[in-house]
């Protein structure tokens, strides 16, 4: 279980590398891909499967928009690959300084997984209780938001000539 949570948390620090290393949109979003993936079953593994499974189908939702329009606005004939030397580069200091940051303030960490005893109170649980039972205005007003993001976003990807918004 052990080497299983270390697998998730490497695949995690990455997959964030890869993202930040600025390649092309279509390795971004693989990318993100991979974040969301490993951050998930590192929830998985330390007992958050419902939030975990939810977090997961959501996130993977808006990636599907954002790589959509990443590629429209990005198409690019020649996109520089994570192999590439000047993306490859940063991808490695990002994650040699990660490793240098964990190794430097690791002083007070346990080196071990929770289990799962009588008396541990699961507090991912309570949270989606309490985001469903009292924070249901906050998700309706999320909700309008995102709805006029999209909106805004497509208007400004279309231009002036044929907006989304348009008098039939």
């Amino acid at each position: 279980m052990y080497y299983l949570m270390f697998m998730f948390l490497l695949g995690l620090v990455l997959g964030l590398a890869a993202v930040a290393s600025n390649p092309s949109p279509f390795f971004a979003a693989l990318g993100l891909v991979m974040v969301a993936g490993m951050g998930c079953g590192l929830l998985v593994g330390y007992g958050g499967s419902f939030l975990s499974l939810i977090l997961f189908l959501i996130y993977l939702g808006g990636m599907l928009v954002v790589f959509a329009y990443s590629a429209a606005l990005a198409a690019e004939p020649y996109p520089e690959t994570l192999m590439s030397w000047p993306v490859f580069s940063v991808m490695v200091f990002y994650f040699i300084s990660s490793l240098v940051g964990g190794v430097l303030f690791m002083d007070g960490w346990e080196l071990g997984v929770v289990s799962d005893v009588d008396g541990l109170i699961r507090g991912d649980i309570a949270g989606v209780a309490v985001v469903y039972s009292m924070g249901g205005g906050m998700l309706v007003v999320s909700a309008w938001v995102l709805l006029l993001t999209l909106f805004v976003v497509l208007e400004l990807t279309r231009g002036l000539n044929r907006g989304t918004l348009r008098w039939v």
